[in-house]
C-alpha cells in the first residue's frame, strides 16, 4: 500500500489510489458545471502522482510512524511536479495540436501549483517557472512513480483515452482568447484545490464525501416566504403612500424581468430607500428557480452592509442555517518571510492542516461577502481564495453598491464578470442608485442591451426626491469650525449624521462634539462587525425617539445601511458618495424635504487617497456646471443624467489607473494576465535572449500578478478581538476546544475580527498586544487594546466596562 495521508489521531492510512480517484471524482463534478468534467478530473487524477516515489514514501513513514528517528526536513520531497511533468511529456511536442498543448499547460500548471499559487508561464525576469518545473527540475524517483501510478491507479491506455476526452472538451469550450485562458486555468485550479481539500478533510473526519447539494427546493421555500412578507407589507396602513406604492411596483418589475430574461448582466437602479434589498432578492430567487441556479451570492463593498442585509434576509426567509456571511479570511495562509508553498505540511494531518482543510469554499445556498473577497477569489495569492471560484458558476450574483469597485480594479472586475456571464453561466445584477458607466472603459463590461430593470428612471428618481443638496463648500472648514457650526445649529436640525473622508478626522471631531450637550455616536472600521451592529442598533433606537443627537463616521455608513437622519453633513467627495450620503437623510420620506450639506473640509489628509481626491475634483466640476445650467440636469444632481456625466469625467481622468498598474515592474495587471503573445514584450525578450520562439501557448505571469494584487492599497490582516462573543472564541482558541468544529469556529469568528493595516499590526506587535496561534495563522488582540468607543485602540487604553450586549 502506498501512503497519501496519515491521520494523526489514530495513524490510519489513506492510500494514494484512493485519494487520487476520490479527488478525480470531486473535480469531475466541479468541472462538469462548465462542460470541463475530464479537464478538471485529469488535474485531480494526477495531482499527487509524485507521492508514489520511494522518496515520499520513506519521508511520510518516518514522519508519521517513527518520531524516535532523525526527522527529515519538511518539504524536502517534491511530490506536486510529477503529474504536470507526465502530462507535458505526453502532450507538448512540435507536432502536438493547439488544444493538446493548451491542456498540458492549463492542467499542468494547476497540478504543479496545488500547494502554492499558479506559476508564471513567463515572468518579468524572462524565466518560465512552469517550464522549469515540467522540464528541467531534477525529480528523483519520477520514473518509478509513473510506473506505480499505471499499476496502482490507472493504466497508461486508460489515461490516454481519458486525456483524449479532455482534449475534446477543451476544443469545444475554448474560443482561444487570453482572457478566457486565464479564467479557465483559475477555474480548473479551483476545482482541484477544493476537491483535494474536501477529500482529505473527509478522510480526516472519517465521513463520506458529501454529494453536491441541490438548493432549488430551498429556493422554492424562500420565494414563498418572501412573497408572504411582501403581501404582509401591502396590508399595512402606510401601503398606499406613494413611496411604498413605487417600491411595490419596482419589486414586481424585478419578478417579471427575472422570469422573462435569460441569464446576463443587468442593472437595478432603484433610488436610495427604494427597497433594493428585497427587490434584488425577489429577482434572484425567481431567476434561480426558473433557470436552476445553484446559489445566490450578494457582494457588497463594506462589512456593515453584510451584517444588516444578511440579518434582514434571515428574518424574512426564516433560516439561520443556510445563509453564510463571509467577511474576511480568519486564517493567514501566507506570512512574510515564508515560502508561499504549503507542500511541506502535506501528508500528516496535524491541527494546522485541519485549519487549511476547513470547509470554507462557499457552498451555501445564499452567501453574503465583500467586494474584497470577491476580487481576491480571482486575483489574490493563496489557494484558499481560489478554492471558491467553481462555486461561483451557475449562480445569481448581486452586486450591491457596485459603484464602490476600486478604480485600479475596474478592468479586472469587468473581465471577471464577463467570464462569469459568458462561460460560468451566471446571471449578474448590478444594484445601485448611482450606476457607474462600466461599459464605457477599455476593458468594458458586456452588459446586456435594454438591461435596466426599472424603466423611466428619471421619473422614479423625482418621485423619491426627499432632500435638497446644499453646496456649503465656499467657506472651507476645520474640525473646530465644523464642531462650532454643528453645536449652534443641531437643535434646529434634529438628528444629524456627519460623514468625513478619513478615520483620524472622524475621531478628532467625535472628541470635540462630546464636549457639547447632545449624545454623540462614533462608527469606525476599527470596530468588529458585532460591535458596529450593536452601535447601529443604539443609533436606530435614538432615531426612533426623535430626539436630537449626532453620529460621526466615515463612508462605511453610506452604502446600504438603513438609517434615516433629519440632517446630513457630507465632506466633499465623489458625487456617488454624496448621493449615497443623501440616502441616509429623510430616507423614508418622513418629512417633505430635509437638507444635505456638502462641506469642504481642509484637515483631511487625502493626498495619498487618489480616488477620493479625484472624486472631489470631479464633483466640484459638476457642482460648478450645475450652478450655471441647472436645467440641463433637470434641477437635480441626484438624477441619472448628472451621475452618468460624473462617472464619464471620473473614468476619463482615471483612465491610466483602470488596468491596475504595478509600478514595481512597470506593467499593468491586465497585461500580466491576459496578453496575446504578440502584445507581450516578455515574449519578445525571451525570443531575443534564446534565439528561438517561446515554446508555450500561454504567456501569463500568474504568480507575479497574485503577488502584487491587493484590492486595498495596503495589506491588511484579520485579528480576532475581545468584544462580546469574541472573548468566548478567544477562550476556545486558547483551550483548543475550537478544534471540535473548525468550520463553525471560523464562521463565528467572522463577527469578531478587525482588519488591520500592516503599520497598525506592527505597532501592536511592538507593544506586545498581539498573540499568535498556530505559527501565526490566527492573530488575537489582547483585551486592553480594544475599547467600546473606538474599537481597536492603538494606545492600549481600551475599556469595555460600560459595554452591554
Amino acid at each position: 500500500m502506498y501512503i497519501a495521508h496519515v491521520r494523526e489521531l489514530d495513524k490510519e492510512i489513506q492510500p494514494i489510489n484512493t485519494h487520487l480517484l476520490g479527488v478525480q471524482r470531486l473535480a469531475e463534478q466541479f468541472g462538469d458545471k462548465l462542460g470541463l468534467k475530464h479537464v478538471a478530473g485529469l488535474a485531480g487524477l494526477l495531482h499527487d502522482l509524485g507521492k508514489y516515489s520511494d522518496e515520499f514514501q520513506q519521508y511520510i513513514d518516518i514522519v508519521a510512524f517513527h518520531p524516535e528517528l532523525p526527522q527529515p526536513k519538511r518539504g524536502d520531497v517534491d511530490h506536486s511536479t510529477a503529474g504536470g511533468r507526465l502530462l507535458f511529456s505526453l502532450l507538448h511536442h512540435k507536432e502536438s495540436t493547439f488544444c493538446q498543448k493548451l491542456l498540458a499547460e492549463i492542467v499542468g500548471n494547476a497540478i504543479i501549483s496545488h500547494h502554492s499559487n499558479l506559476q508564471d508561464y513567463l515572468s518579468p525576469e524572462i524565466k518560465s517557472d512552469y517550464l522549469r518545473r515540467v522540464q528541467d527540475t531534477k525529480l528523483p524517483g519520477y520514473e518509478l512513480a509513473v510506473e506505480r501510478f499505471f499499476e496502482d491507479t490507472m493504466s497508461k491506455e486508460e489515461l490516454i483515452h481519458y486525456i483524449h476526452v479532455a482534449i475534446d472538451e477543451l476544443e469545444q469550450f475554448t474560443n482561444r482568447t487570453p482572457e478566457q485562458s486565464f479564467f479557465v486555468t483559475k477555474y480548473i485550479f479551483s476545482c482541484l484545490i477544493d476537491a483535494d481539500r474536501t477529500d482529505t478533510r473527509c478522510f480526516e473526519e472519517q465521513v463520506e464525501v458529501e454529494e453536491s447539494t441541490e438548493h432549488l427546493l430551498l429556493f422554492d421555500t424562500y420565494y414563498r416566504r418572501l412573497m408572504d412578507h411582501l403581501s404582509a407589507l401591502k396590508e399595512k396602513s402606510n401601503a398606499s403612500e406613494r413611496i411604498n406604492v413605487l417600491r411595490a411596483q419596482m419589486s414586481e418589475q424585478c419578478d417579471v424581468f427575472a422570469a422573462e430574461r435569460p441569464s446576463g448582466i443587468y442593472t437595478l437602479s432603484i433610488p436610495t430607500g427604494g427597497g433594493k434589498t428585497l427587490a434584488s432578492l425577489r429577482y434572484a430567487l425567481r431567476h434561480a428557480r426558473k433557470y436552476k441556479k445553484q446559489r445566490i451570492i450578494y457582494v457588497v463593498p463594506y462589512t456593515t452592509i453584510i451584517e444588516q442585509n444578511a440579518d434582514e434576509v434571515r428574518k424574512i426567509l426564516k433560516d439561520n442555517e443556510h445563509i453564510l456571511e463571509h467577511h474576511s479570511n480568519i486564517i493567514e495562509e501566507e506570512q512574510e518571510g515564508k515560502e508561499d508553498s504549503d507542500e511541506a505540511e502535506d501528508g500528516l494531518i496535524t491541527n494546522k492542516e485541519k485549519l487549511k482543510l476547513a470547509r470554507d469554499n462557499w457552498d451555501s445556498p445564499i452567501i453574503f461577502t465583500t467586494l474584497v473577497q470577491f476580487l481576491n477569489v480571482f486575483y489574490a495569492k493563496g489557494n484558499r481564495n481560489t478554492r471558491r471560484i467553481h462555486n461561483l458558476s451557475h449562480s445569481v450574483i448581486v452586486f450591491d453598491e457596485v459603484q464602490k469597485v476600486p478604480i485600479h480594479c475596474i478592468s479586472l472586475f469587468n473581465e471577471a464578470l464577463n467570464f462569469l456571464k459568458q462561460d460560468a453561466r451566471c446571471s449578474i445584477l448590478l444594484c445601485t442608485a448611482t450606476q457607474p458607466t462600466l461599459e464605457g472603459v477599455k476593458h468594458s463590461l458586456l452588459k446586456d442591451r435594454d438591461g435596466e430593470i426599472v424603466p423611466n428612471l428619471s421619473e422614479v428618481a423625482k418621485a423619491f426626491r426627499r432632500v435638497e443638496l446644499i453646496d456649503h463648500t465656499k467657506v472651507p472648514m476645520t474640525n473646530e469650525t465644523l464642531a462650532d457650526w454643528i453645536h449652534t445649529e443641531v437643535h434646529g436640525w434634529g438628528s444629524t449624521l456627519v460623514i468625513l473622508n478619513t478615520k483620524s478626522v472622524v475621531k478628532d471631531l467625535y472628541k470635540r462634539l462630546k464636549e457639547g450637550p447632545l449624545p454623540v455616536y462614533h462608527l469606525s472600521t476599527s470596530m468588529c462587525a458585532a460591535h458596529r451592529k450593536q452601535k447601529l442598533e443604539d443609533i436606530r433606537n435614538m432615531l426612533g425617539k426623535q430626539t436630537p443627537f449626532i453620529c460621526v463616521t466615515t463612508q462605511l455608513i453610506e452604502a446600504g445601511v438603513d438609517v434615516s437622519f433629519k440632517c446630513v453633513i457630507r465632506s466633499l467627495a465623489g458625487l456617488d458618495s454624496i448621493a449615497q450620503a443623501a440616502g441616509r437623510c429623510n430616507r423614508h420620506g418622513e418629512d417633505e424635504s430635509q437638507n444635505v450639506y456638502i462641506i469642504n473640509h481642509t484637515e483631511e489628509a487625502i493626498s495619498r487617497l487618489k480616488e477620493i481626491k479625484v472624486g472631489k475634483d470631479m464633483s466640484s466640476h459638476v457642482l460648478a456646471r450645475f450652478k450655471k445650467k441647472a436645467d440641463q440636469y433637470e434641477g437635480n444632481l441626484l438624477l441619472p443624467k448628472a451621475m452618468s456625466e460624473y462617472f464619464r469625467y471620473y473614468y476619463n481622468r482615471m483612465e491610466a489607473n483602470l488596468n491596475y498598474y504595478v509600478k514595481e515592474i512597470n506593467k499593468e495587471m491586465t497585461k500580466l494576465l491576459m496578453s496575446l503573445s504578440l502584445e507581450n514584450d516578455y515574449v519578445t525578450h525571451y525570443q531575443k535572449k534564446h534565439g528561438t520562439r517561446f515554446p508555450l501557448i500561454l504567456n501569463g505571469s500568474y504568480k507575479t500578478a497574485a503577488e502584487y494584487f491587493k484590492v486595498i492599497d495596503q495589506n491588511t490582516t484579520s485579528v480576532l478581538v475581545p468584544y462580546g462573543g469574541g472573548k468566548e472564541l478567544i477562550a476556545q482558541l486558547n483551550s483548543g476546544a475550537w478544534l471540535e468544529d473548525v468550520s463553525k469556529f471560523l464562521k463565528q469568528a467572522q463577527q469578531y475580527t478587525v482588519n488591520l493595516y500592516s503599520q497598525e499590526l506592527e505597532q501592536l506587535r511592538r507593544d506586545n498586544a498581539i498573540v499568535m496561534h498556530l505559527d501565526g495563522m490566527i492573530y488575537e488582540l489582547k483585551e486592553n487594546w480594544y475599547s467600546d468607543e473606538y474599537g481597536v485602540d492603538l494606545k492600549g487604553e481600551g475599556g469595555m466596562d460600560e459595554l452591554i450586549i
